[in-house]
């Protein structure tokens, strides 16, 4: 039931993330990376979003997503916790492979594609926001990333 709770609460608070992320192209801008290779080809062009946007290192992203999840997983998993190695890695194995589908089918394929707060006023047409590629390359590194942290932190919790 714990492990329920946990990633429920946790999927409703990345929801509220993403949604408090977007709605003007200021906050937008600072996600031109998850945005599909049209816009972003489009965003270089447009004269007002110069100097607005960086392009990330998907190296650099990831590693800053595994010191942010690996610290909030242990945390995580010390409600959850038991003595069993395997318990512990399936249990936040669970909750970050949840969080990781909920983010692609919810949040990027449900509603990133469908809301008008994502798009640019400069690039208004919701056709060139339809190309999934980049959420579900993102959903990859997610799941790659969830796996390594539910075998650290399930095995630092089994240490004590």
């Amino acid at each position: 039931m714990i492990l329920a709770i946990e990633t429920i609460i946790l999927c409703i608070i990345f929801f509220l993330l993403c949604f408090g992320g977007t709605g003007t192209d200021d906050k937008n801008l600072k996600n031109y990376s998850s945005y599909p290779d049209k816009v972003q080809n489009q965003i270089k062009e447009i004269i007002e979003y110069q100097g607005r946007f960086k392009e990330s290192n998907k190296i650099i992203v990831f590693i800053s997503n595994f010191l942010l999840f690996l610290p909030l997983f242990f945390i995580l998993g010390l409600f959850i916790r038991e003595n069993n190695f395997y318990h512990n890695f399936i249990c936040l194995n669970i909750i970050g492979q949840s969080l990781n589908i909920f983010d692609l089918l919810i949040i990027d394929l449900l509603w990133w594609r469908n809301t008008k707060r994502i798009r640019f006023t400069k690039i208004p047409e919701k056709e060139l926001y339809q190309n999934p590629q980049k959420h579900i390359q993102s959903f990859i590194r997610g799941f790659i990333l969830y796996l390594i942290i539910a075998i650290i932190d399930g095995y630092i919790l089994t240490l004590f």
